[in-house]
């Protein structure tokens, strides 16, 4: 039975074996988005799919990158992205001449490489670093691997296609090791881990879509603590942080939130 106490039970599980704690998601639209695996498996409770999809390595890992939403692209949603390139990164360096930048909720890894190609054209021969994190590690090997369809690369200019990456078999294609090289992948919990500090730039776009609003002020405070002074979270197109000036940002730009050079 779908009941109150079968959810219960599979929160429990769920938590038990991959540390993803669905109380701080929005109980209707997980309900849901897990209720249709279910159905469409013709199973009677979401306990009893649980028990069945672990039973099986790559089913659960299927499973588990459906229920982290593991959607990306290269330089999505281009126009931000221009922003990012043109504004933003240069007031970073105006105080910080190597960047340490968070790509939070990494994915297929299009994010972090993205900003990667985008630094070693402003800042050719600089190294700067950049963390990418996930909380999926079958979706953070993808990452590390860096081959991608056309589809993923479908916002990248032809110059830079041709630059940065390899055609391989199968007609996708393959980040250069000079691009690489550039990014550290890391498994990282939003929700549970302690976060680093110092960081110049954060990123954590469309991660956020099914938090609660008290999960998405406790990640948007934590964020503001290991940002410096002057540092700029960025997030998604439909993320916009409505009560930003209550955690303390300004705003830089529309989807950029910056901690004021003044705060501690």
């Amino acid at each position: 039975m779908m009941d109150d106490r079968d959810w219960a039970l599979f929160k429990q599980m769920l938590k038990r074996k991959t540390e993803i704690d669905l109380d701080l998601y929005k109980e209707p639209q997980m309900k849901r988005r897990i209720g249709n695996l279910v159905n469409r498996g013709h199973f009677d409770s979401y306990t009893g799919y649980f028990q069945h999809v672990s039973q099986d390595k790559d089913e659960f890992a299927s499973f588990i990158e459906y229920l982290t939403i593991n959607v990306s692209e290269f330089f999505r949603t281009p126009e931000k992205f221009g922003k990012l390139e043109t504004d933003v990164i240069p007031d970073l360096l105006k105080r910080s001449p190597r960047l340490n930048i968070w790509s939070a909720g990494c994915s297929i890894g299009a994010e972090p490489y993205s900003l990667a190609i985008i630094l070693k054209e402003m800042t050719p021969g600089v190294k700067h670093r950049i963390l990418a994190t996930d909380l999926d590690v079958e979706i953070l090997a993808k990452a590390k691997r860096g081959i991608y369809t056309d589809n993923e690369i479908k916002s990248m200019s032809h110059e830079r296609l041709a630059k940065y990456f390899d055609r391989v078999d199968g007609g996708k294609y393959a980040v250069k090791p000079e691009i690489k090289q550039c990014i550290e992948f890391e498994r990282h919990n939003l929700l549970k881990d302690p976060f680093e500090s110092g960081f110049d730039l954060i990123l954590c776009r469309n991660v956020v879509i099914y938090f609660t609003e008290q999960a998405k002020d406790q990640l948007y405070a934590n964020f503001f603590k290991a940002l410096k002074p002057g540092g700029i979270l960025f997030v998604g197109a439909t993320e916009a942080i409505l009560n930003f000036r209550t955690l303390g940002y300004t705003s830089f730009q529309p989807f950029f939130y910056q901690k004021p050079l003044d705060a501690k």
